[in-house]
């Protein structure tokens, strides 16, 4: 079970014992729960991985007066972990790895408003209607496909088309996947539930294949073992730097299917936090020049401040033209427990 899943499940009332289970695990992987490790520091919750992010958390460092801690781990058990602290917190900021775990914490009065210059740094559909959140870059839902065996002028303009004689056993996805369950809520939202789950349980009656996450797939689709993948964009673009000769390549599906969703990673301050001005000094700097070219360059996603430009291919596919799947980013994180549901029910989560 994912830990966007575990998220909404642990929070009923049945479930207390898996949940200490669950912060436990997450306190160990922090270093402890205690803050002072972190005392006189502001106090970062990364749900992105040390790797991609460390670096320009370095610099922030560098060139600001303000010490930054920064703990690692995955975005839904870090937001369990804050709220379940509630008034205890000392975390100051949040960077989450998709708009459904910070979308959680906002639903649960988690996180104080940002201010409006902050706020106006990126696109108005990139951050929370209420103020409590701001996008930091961005990945775009795509069909990864291998070159050597398909024809490009062949690829689906939607992503509803992928549960027919056509793709039989041809699809990977990852059902467990974080990115998968918020692109199943925003198709629930803009076509409906009913729909939704017919797509679902048609994708699992035409045999699509599952896999533990995004990386597994671009690898198997890489390899040949499945024609396509569904995942996001960048994982295609990470694997053929590694290896420029690999027979992978991101097909977008047409602007407004439910296959071309936009997610963004986010960041908020937590409304506990005293630190509240350094808080917004560490988002800004993320939303400045520097760091935006840092996630086009180096991680290969789409910055989202304006004046930045995406790097090599996705230059071709500027988030400005590209009009994404129908849907509120941020009320993802209150829908996961029926997404569940759905995914389980289609017969793809087993």
């Amino acid at each position: 079970m994912s830990a966007m899943i575990r998220l909404a499940s642990l929070l009923r009332p049945a479930s207390i014992a898996p949940a200490i289970v669950v912060l436990a695990s997450v306190l160990a992987s922090c270093g402890g729960g205690g803050g002072d490790a972190c005392a006189g520091r502001l106090t970062v919750y990364s749900g992105r991985t040390e790797a991609l992010v460390a670096p320009i958390l370095d610099r922030f460092n560098e060139e600001s007066d303000v010490d930054v801690c920064v703990r690692y781990g995955d975005s839904a058990e870090l937001a369990l972990l804050i709220d379940a602290e509630g008034d205890r917190s000392e975390v100051d900021v949040f960077i989450s790895q998709s708009p459904g775990a910070i979308g959680f914490l906002a639903g649960r009065d988690r996180l104080t408003p940002i201010s409006d210059a902050t706020l106006g740094l990126v696109d108005e559909r990139f951050r929370s209607p209420a103020g409590l959140w701001v996008g930091l870059s961005g990945r775009v839902r795509v069909l990864v496909y291998n070159t050597d065996l398909v024809d490009p002028a062949t690829l689906p303009t939607s992503a509803l088309e992928l549960t027919g004689p056509a793709y039989r056993d041809q699809v990977g996805l990852a059902p467990t996947n974080g990115s998968f369950q918020d692109f199943v809520t925003a198709a629930r939202q803009q076509i409906g539930d009913a729909e939704t789950l017919a797509f679902l349980e048609g994708l699992a009656a035409n045999g699509a294949q599952s896999f533990a996450n995004n990386t597994a797939i671009v690898e198997a689709v890489g390899r040949g073992e499945v024609p396509y993948g569904l995942v996001n964009h960048y994982y295609a673009l990470q694997a053929r730097r590694e290896n420029p000769d690999l027979p992978v390549a991101n097909h977008f599906f047409s602007d407004g299917d439910i296959g071309k969703l936009i997610l963004v990673t986010a960041g908020g301050v937590v409304a506990t936090s005293d630190q509240s001005d350094e808080a917004e000094v560490l988002l800004q700097f993320l939303l400045g020049a520097e760091s935006q070219s840092y996630f086009s360059q180096q991680t290969l996603e789409y910055p989202l401040a304006a004046g930045v430009a995406p790097s090599g291919e996705l230059a071709d596919q500027p988030l400005a033209g590209i009009s994404g799947a129908g849907g509120d980013l941020a009320s993802l994180g209150g829908e996961l427990e029926t997404t569940e549901e759905l995914i389980n029910q289609s017969g793809l989560g087993r």
